[in-house]
């Protein structure tokens, strides 16, 4: 019979001290996260210049928001589902279905045809695929980062959680500069025709790439090996269902990380997409200067991401994130008006980086404390649906902003969303239970257990 890994002491902090496998495990989980997001935004930033060719000139950009929203509401069905097949048959299966899906998905999109061919025909198959890709892109780090937080050693998570987090805008630089230099190169011309394909090509490939090394090197951690053991020992013991998760005994939970992500969701929304956004149209910046902007930003942001997800290994995952949302509620809102009213190149720079640090920074312990929420048995569904579908509300601000722009101002209205997104941080972590840095250092069910056992003493604690 063939032996299982064995897990690590709690004690232990050096990567080399896992198997193989889990060091394999925590490799992917880092660089797969750097992969699915450059899935996510592929169709944000290299769709762009193409999408007069995709969609016809007289809806490219009302299109372009379509193809972003297809995506987003893939991502919520997504976690649901792929979710609970990691519950249910493994994180590592799982994975390597989604990394496959996605992988066919971006291929799919480099082989549409232009709107001149196809008509209509080219946009409805783009939705479709971005739709699915959503579906794909979401049950993959529904089952891959909660496998990489199960292999890794209790005093490395937040550290790992921090570095699979800030693979997103790693991605998006990445993305940012690939365009750049593909448009240079070919010509807007000829990128927007065929150049595009390159990236959607090489993302596939990437996928593909994952899938094998997953297939080869990576594994299921000892801790879903131990929960199959029990099930096979209890047969008659019910299943966790999904109605477990939203009223039934996971509800507490499941509820307050998804009021906690709802407002990483807006201050994302608000620091970076519309904070893009209002550089280009309201500070005089040139297209390439604000790229500069965000893209100097977007470093600093990742790097302070990792240390905060290191950081509350020390102080705690609820005060740190106590910390940084008071610090978006109360601040951040100051600094966004420096940014979006700078006179120079030098200020916005310094205050969107500085704006980007004390928001979004916050998700650095994200995938170490939605893993320690929830227990083995439904770890990756509680992921999966607190992580996706808190992005919903957030997402449907071109909606609801201008009902608030006559009230409270251009300015007024996205400053006062920075705040709600601080307050609803502050209020999420302040809901759920709070264990001390070395209770935390402890295998995952062990803290899960801890969690749910603190869970009445939420704010009063």
């Amino acid at each position: 019979m063939t032996q299982l890994p064995t897990a690590t002491s709690a004690s232990s902090t050096r990567l080399s001290d896992l198997p193989p496998a889990g060091q394999a495990a925590l490799r992917a989980g880092v660089v797969g996260n750097w992969i699915d997001n450059i899935h996510v935004f592929l169709p944000l930033t290299a769709l762009a210049p193409a999408m007069f060719a995709l969609a016809g000139p007289t809806t490219a950009a009302s299109t372009a928001a379509l193809v972003v929203v297809a995506m987003l509401f893939g991502r919520p069905l997504g976690g649901l589902i792929f979710g609970r097949l990691s519950d249910r048959f493994g994180r590592t299966r799982t994975t390597r279905i989604a990394i496959g899906g996605t992988a066919a998905c971006a291929l799919a999109i480099a082989l549409l045809p232009t709107y001149e061919v196809l008509g209509t025909g080219t946009i409805i198959s783009m939705l479709t695929l971005r739709f699915l890709g959503g579906i794909f892109v979401a049950g993959q780090y529904s089952a891959a980062i909660p496998l990489a937080m199960e292999w890794s050693t209790p005093r490395r998570r937040g550290l790992m959680s921090g570095l699979i987090l800030s693979m997103a805008p790693w991605a998006q630089a990445s993305i940012a500069l690939a365009v750049a230099l593909l448009l240079m190169v070919l010509g807007p011309d000829a990128y927007a025709v065929w150049g595009w394909r390159i990236l959607f090509v090489i993302g596939a490939l990437l996928s593909v790439g994952l899938l094998i090394y997953y297939g080869r090197q990576v594994t299921d951690a000892p801790i879903f090996d131990r929960k199959v053991q029990r099930e096979l020992e209890q047969p008659a013991k019910p299943r966790a269902r999904l109605r477990d998760m939203l009223v039934g005994s996971w509800a507490p939970a499941f509820w307050q990380v998804f009021l906690l992500m709802t407002g990483l969701w807006l201050l994302t929304n608000s620091t970076v997409l519309l904070l893009t956004a209002r550089l280009a149209t309201d500070t005089g910046l040139s297209d390439t200067r604000v790229s500069v902007t965000i893209g100097i930003a977007t470093i600093a942001q990742a790097l302070v991401m990792a240390v905060a997800g290191h950081l509350s290994t020390y102080l705690g995952r609820r005060r740190l994130f106590v910390m940084w949302g008071l610090g978006a509620m109360l601040v951040a809102p100051i600094i966004w008006r420096l940014a979006i009213t700078s006179s120079s190149l030098g200020q916005a720079i310094l205050c969107t980086a500085v704006l980007q640090v004390i928001t979004v920074a916050a998700y650095g312990p994200v995938s170490a404390y939605l893993s320690e929420r929830f227990p083995t048995e439904v770890r990756s569904t509680g992921y999966g649906m607190g992580y996706s579908l808190s992005l919903v509300l957030p997402a449907l601000y071109p909606f609801y902003l201008p009902l608030i722009e006559p009230v409270l101002g251009r300015h007024g209205s996205v400053m006062a969303m920075v705040a709600l997104g601080g307050g609803l941080v502050v209020l999420g972590a302040l809901l759920g239970p709070r264990l001390a840095p070395r209770e935390i250092d402890q295998e995952l069910d062990v803290v899960a257990a801890k969690f749910a056992a603190g869970q009445h003493k939420g704010v009063l604690s």
